[in-house]
């Protein structure tokens, strides 16, 4: 028996575990109602209740912990976005989407090849398609390089670029990886956020997390889906994310080496909102999903932390 594609396995895994806390959602909520709860309780299953976040605390040991498991996903999603907009030029976007052009235009396509409409639309639509691309990949290399920045100001140690194999065969799957990649990614910072104890750091990661959703709302619709096909948002948890994407990690990326020892950070460290990495333009680099499931080696030491954290170099994070 063949064995199904990767990506269309993982966008399987991805489906099943949405309908699994959907399932799980609404039985909790019809069980509060019951019980008189009401909206306010309809609303605490939508977020971290504080036994969840103490079962689940064994997930993190600390905030250079989770920071790394962050940079993990967005070195795989860069890693993505940038290998696959090599393999795929615009003559492929091309292809593409004048396919899509000429079957969803059925009887009128005769009509519309004799005025060119039909060509001039299906040039538009692969042009901007690609640059939405180029701009994720761009979004994805300046979350990469402030993450980074963050970790190395903090005193520890960056988890570097792993090796991947995402799976696809063609643009057509590329695009439903790139899907499943960002949904999951909205997830695995939703189910990290409640155990971040830095205020600036959960307001840097809230400012990464949106503009995830904003992704993976925009490749919804490019897929056929939903842009938005639920009121909430589902968190995953470490090991539920990294079983997920966990098959397209050929090799664990690893920390740099010596980069803690010179890079303690004095507690007037604090970057400019003007520091944001200005790289975004695209280079070559890593992507989201966890480009390299981080080992216990790569999670730095709960001493690496230093006793007032700078604010981190993410773009639109409030002072200290």
């Amino acid at each position: 028996m063949t064995e199904r594609p990767l990506h269309e396995r993982f966008l399987e895994a991805v489906a099943e575990e949405r309908a699994r806390l959907r399932s799980r959602r609404a039985l909790l909520a019809s069980g509060a109602k019951a019980a008189g709860g009401g909206a306010l309780a309809l609303l605490a299953v939508g977020a971290a209740p504080g036994s969840l976040r103490l079962a689940r605390a064994q997930d993190f040991t600390d905030d250079l912990d989770i920071l790394n498991y962050a940079l993990t996903l967005e070195n795989l999603e860069f890693a993505f976005y940038r290998d696959g907009l090599d393999q795929f030029d615009e003559e492929a976007f091309a292809e593409e989407f004048e396919d899509d052009a000429e079957e969803d235009d059925g009887d009128e396509t005769a009509e519309a090849e004799e005025d060119g409409n039909l060509q001039e639309a299906a040039e538009e639509q692969f042009f901007a398609v690609r640059a939405n691309f180029e701009a994720i990949r761009d979004h994805e290399e300046a979350h990469v390089q402030a993450l980074t920045d963050t970790i190395t100001q903090l005193g520890g140690s960056p988890v570097g670029e792993g090796e991947y194999d995402f799976g696809y065969d063609d643009l057509a799957g590329f695009i439903e990886v790139a899907q499943a990649l960002e949904n999951t990614g909205v997830s695995a910072y939703l189910g990290a956020a409640p155990f971040i104890a830095d205020a600036n750091i959960l307001a840097a990661a809230g400012s990464i997390v949106t503009i995830e959703a904003r992704h993976a709302s925009y490749l919804n619709g490019l897929n056929g889906e939903s842009p938005f096909p639920d009121a909430f948002d589902a968190p995953l948890t470490r090991a539920e994310v990294l079983e997920i994407a966990g098959p397209f990690i050929v090799s664990e990326g690893t920390a740099a080496a010596g980069e803690a020892a010179s890079a303690a950070p004095a507690a007037s460290a604090a970057p400019a909102a003007s520091a944001a990495p200005a790289s975004a333009a695209p280079s070559a680099a890593p992507s989201a999903a966890p480009s390299a499931a981080p080992s216990a080696s790569a999670a730095p030491s709960a001493s690496a932390a230093p006793s007032e954290s700078p604010a981190p170099s993410v773009p639109g994070t409030p002072p200290a």
